[in-house]
């Protein structure tokens, strides 16, 4: 098979796996949601293996913010909230329903909407796919330079040198900004859903602040997957004026969470 027939054959799969985010942007998606929901229950239970988990009081709290928040997806799906003793200020959501919430980020994320701020940033990746994208991108990367390799006869040192560049190129080229691309989108969509919860969408101006203050020295940003702290900023102060009036909506609506934070 010659490499112009493989290179037809990768692009008719990549073609037919094409979909949309909800902002409009095109995806690749190779894999089905049944799939990536197996991927994220078995990530799910690996995690809870490696530490343990809080309730009382402060599960309460997160579990109030979060249940707020994913009442607004309109998927209907039940969302399954632990927090995890552990200093590091993270939180994550996986597709099949996971959220969870390390203790260190109570210390960043000040009050129910700093915390709602994360929450909805979180669930918005497993609601745009994130997931299915970066495994597709990463295992059509993977293909495609294993193709080139086998066709272009790339053996010896010589070979595996040209490989290794060309790997590098795909990570920094592909990988990592397909990944900034995705962290921006999220912040969007976060912040949609936080406001229509009735979260107030100013507050992820505070939370972000409060990350960078947290944070150490960043990378530079083209060799970082995520937006740097104060492009986040700008970014969601772009959105501000509609996620407010979102927020606005909620509130008439009735949506006034009250989660209380743990003294």
């Amino acid at each position: 098979m010659t490499l112009r027939t493989l290179g037809a054959i990768s692009l008719t799969l990549v073609l037919a796996a094409c979909s949309q985010t909800p902002t409009g942007r095109s995806q690749l998606t190779l894999f089905s949601d049944q799939e990536i929901n197996q991927m994220g229950d078995q990530s799910f239970q690996q995690y809870q293996q490696k530490l343990p988990t809080v309730g009382g009081a402060t599960a309460d709290y997160v579990q109030c913010v979060a249940h707020a928040v994913t009442a607004q997806t309109g998927s209907g799906e039940s969302w399954e909230v632990k927090v995890f003793k552990d200093d590091s200020a993270n939180a994550f959501a996986l597709p099949g329903g996971h959220i969870g919430v390390n203790t260190g980020l109570l210390q960043v994320a000040k009050n129910q909407n700093q915390l709602a701020t994360v929450l909805g940033h979180e669930v918005a990746h497993v609601l745009a796919h994130h997931a299915n994208e970066r495994v597709s991108t990463q295992a059509a990367t993977q293909t495609g330079l294993s193709v080139l390799q086998s066709a272009a006869g790339l053996e010896g040192q010589g070979g595996q040198q040209l490989m290794g560049l060309l790997g590098m190129g795909a990570k920094y080229g592909i990988l990592m900004p397909f990944s900034r691309k995705q962290e921006s989108e999220a912040d969007t969509l976060g912040l949609n859903l936080m406001a229509r919860a009735g979260f107030d969408p100013r507050a992820s101006i505070d939370l972000w602040k409060n990350m960078e203050a947290n944070s150490q020295s960043q990378p530079p940003v083209w060799l970082s997957t995520h937006p740097s702290h104060g492009q986040r900023i700008d970014g969601l102060q772009a959105q501000m004026d509609q996620a407010l009036q979102l927020y606005r909506q909620a509130r008439d609506a009735g949506r006034t969470p009250d989660c209380q934070r743990p003294g």
